[in-house]
């Protein structure tokens, strides 16, 4: 009985899964008959009209995501490679904590810091430097006016939000390296630092992407704080200081303010396709990350 209980359970969750499925895909379906292809390569989102595209929310999805891994990945494998190899046993445990205090942290929060402290300084010193000529104003990712709220915006506070998810995974990855591979290479005369290079990354690589799959998969579903920063407009612009728009940001904007059946079944749309994004990268990182673990324990 006890065995039936457990199975059922642990079959009700891809079973939930499955069902918001199908249920995001049938209200969905109305607006993608509809606009077929172009609902996702179009950027025109006009409700009183009755046009949907969702490019620039999937753009600005993929790019603010993008920008976070590409600030926290570095920071955060070298925490992680800090605590599992370097740290001392009375440090480790606190400062894991501290990092992992940040997933704990409610992205309204977060929200609320970034409009009142980061958009400030985003607009008043880093945008201003970052657009000057002799820097990379030149260059189309850092021109135009220093609103303040941005895709920038977005990346960094997304950046720090999904730090601990990569942290974390990476510091079990690491911790499962087999000893023998340490050993191994110390033994042939390698440096700490080149053992840590040479034997112990290479072998963990596969959980370590897993790792940054699942932060991944954390900032594509980010919602409310990247609401808040990212300046909510509907439009592809490559330069990292215009506002923009997420899948998620557009949903809860304009749900609540849904008029006819079109302009919903449009929303469900966008949805589904976070969704199926979602899905797939933290299937491919769970994937990865056991990969790491079967390894460690051959």
């Amino acid at each position: 009985m006890y065995r039936f209980i457990t199975t059922a359970f642990a079959l009700s969750i891809p079973l939930l899964l499955v069902l918001l499925g199908i249920e995001v895909a049938v209200a969905a379906w109305p607006a993608l008959s509809a606009f077929k292809l172009s609902f996702l390569t179009s950027s025109r989102w006009d409700a009183v009209e009755g046009v949907f595209g969702a490019a620039p929310a999937i753009y600005g999805t993929l790019v603010s995501s993008a920008l976070a891994l590409v600030i926290a990945t570095p920071l955060a494998i070298g925490v992680a490679i800090f605590l599992s190899e370097f740290a001392p046993p009375w440090l480790r445990q606190p400062v894991a904590f501290l990092v992992d205090l940040l997933a704990a942290i409610p992205s309204v929060v977060y929200g609320l810091w970034g409009i009142f402290v980061l958009v400030p300084a985003l607009r008043e010193y880093v945008m201003p430097f970052l657009s000057d000529r002799l820097h990379l104003g030149n260059t189309p990712f850092f021109s135009g006016p220093a609103y303040g709220p941005s895709m920038l915006a977005a990346g960094l506070i997304l950046a720090i939000m999904v730090l601990p998810y990569i942290s974390s995974v990476t510091r079990e990855v690491l911790m499962a390296v087999p000893r023998s591979q340490r050993e191994a290479a110390l033994a042939l005369g390698a440096t700490r630092w080149e053992m840590i290079w040479g034997a112990v990354l290479p072998y963990a690589r596969s959980g370590i992407v897993g790792g940054i799959l699942l932060g991944l998969g954390r900032a594509l579903g980010e919602t409310m704080a990247v609401t808040m920063v990212i300046g909510n407009r509907h439009e592809i612009s490559s330069s990292l200081f215009a506002p923009g728009y997420t899948m998620a940001s557009l949903i809860a904007n304009e749900f609540s303010e849904a008029t006819n059946d079109m302009h919903l079944s449009a929303l469900m749309a966008v949805g589904a396709v976070l969704l199926l994004v979602t899905v797939i990268v933290n299937v491919i990182a769970r994937l990865l990350v056991w990969r790491v673990e079967r390894q460690g324990k051959a």
